[in-house]
């Protein structure tokens, strides 16, 4: 956007840009060493404790011999993306300005495949460095229907992934959400609406709705990403791709009784209510 060998000058602009110097000439660090030990730290207890805030994992990890500000603690958590899971008035804060669409999930019983789909965002730690990961899950299956890395919390990842799931198994009758801004941003809701989805947000109280994939996180980072430390993006992706393959066609599930996601989601018919 700025071109240094304009004949305009590059304060100039800057000006007409409203873009400060500063920003202009920042350079990206790479965030250090302690502290991503200490987000992977906060990632397992947020795993095993996810009722915690910045408080309690402050003490958890001065405990387990992790000197830290509470301070630090929260500027951590905001970083990954995470927060404490309570009931509270909203799970996420969306956007000034994104549109927020009822919850319409409240005494549905959901009983077939692609009646509603979920998404959620999560943080992944790697040996150097870290990515964010969002996926796209059938609820009643228990499918990852689409998966999306990123080292940017946009919205853009969350969009390829919904293209991505609504060209590979068409489109769900209701899509739920959190109220995050990727999900409330214009470019994810004006998808879901092209393909005649019904957009479902939580609301107040709604918290339990994402333990799906709240399980699924769980269980993608214990089973895989705490196993091997990824050198960068290229195996992150090789290894989540090769350990959501295995999710779904091999990882049995008691509450499908014993099946696994793929057979639930192709082969429906004679099944129980798995939700």
């Amino acid at each position: 956007m700025i071109e240094r060998q304009h004949e305009l000058s590059v304060v100039r602009q800057c000006q007409l840009l409203a873009l400060p110097r500063s920003t202009l000439y920042y350079c990206l660090q790479p965030t250090p060493a302690r502290d991503l030990e200490l987000m992977r730290r906060i990632d397992e207890l947020h795993l095993a404790y996810p009722w915690m805030g910045s408080r309690s994992l402050r003490d958890q990890l001065v405990r387990a011999g992790f000197p830290v500000s509470r301070g630090r603690v929260r500027r951590l958590m905001r970083v990954m993306g995470i927060n404490a899971v309570y009931r509270r008035p909203r799970t996420s804060l969306p956007a000034p300005g994104h549109t927020i669409y009822p919850y319409l999930l409240k005494g549905l019983v959901i009983d077939r495949p692609n009646q509603v789909w979920a998404a959620d965002i999560t943080y992944l730690p790697m040996a150097r460095g870290f990515l964010y990961l969002v996926a796209i899950m059938d609820w009643y299956s228990r499918k990852v229907l689409a998966w999306r890395l990123s080292n940017t919390l946009t919205a853009d990842f969350c969009v390829a992934a919904l293209e991505h799931a609504l060209a590979r198994y068409g489109a769900p009758a209701i899509f739920n959400t959190d109220q995050g801004c990727q999900f409330t941003g214009a470019a994810f809701t004006d998808t879901l609406q092209s393909a005649g989805v019904a957009i479902s947000m939580d609301g107040k109280g709604r918290w339990m709705d994402n333990v799906f994939i709240e399980r699924l996180w769980r269980s993608v980072k214990y089973e895989e990403i705490y196993l091997h430390a990824y050198d960068g993006a290229a195996e992150a992706r090789a290894g989540v791709g090769a350990y959501f393959t295995f999710y779904n066609t091999q990882r049995t599930h008691q509450a499908l009784g014993r099946q696994t996601p793929d057979e639930v989601y192709y082969q429906p018919s004679g099944l129980r209510e798995a939700a």
